[in-house]
């Protein structure tokens, strides 16, 4: 499983789920548009506090930005 892979993809269905922007939900993370963009781009790694800070706004529990619904099993 690629983790990082995982957590863009679910970060990005999250926040459209809720019909946020990157802009919008950068806001309400308190995180920069930017940096999220490049976390849905994979091109960046997260810090802890900024993964539970995403899932508060995004209000999900955290583990819920894991998992992986592309492996059957």
């Amino acid at each position: 499983m690629d983790i990082v892979k995982v957590f863009a993809s679910n970060l990005k269905k999250y926040r459209t789920q809720k019909g946020l922007s990157q802009e919008a939900f950068a806001e309400i993370s308190g995180l920069h548009r930017t940096y999220i963009s490049a976390i849905e781009r994979e091109k960046r790694s997260i810090a802890l506090e900024n993964i539970q800070k995403i899932a508060d706004a995004l209000e999900i529990e955290t583990y819920l930005l894991f998992i992986d619904k592309n492996v059957s099993g």
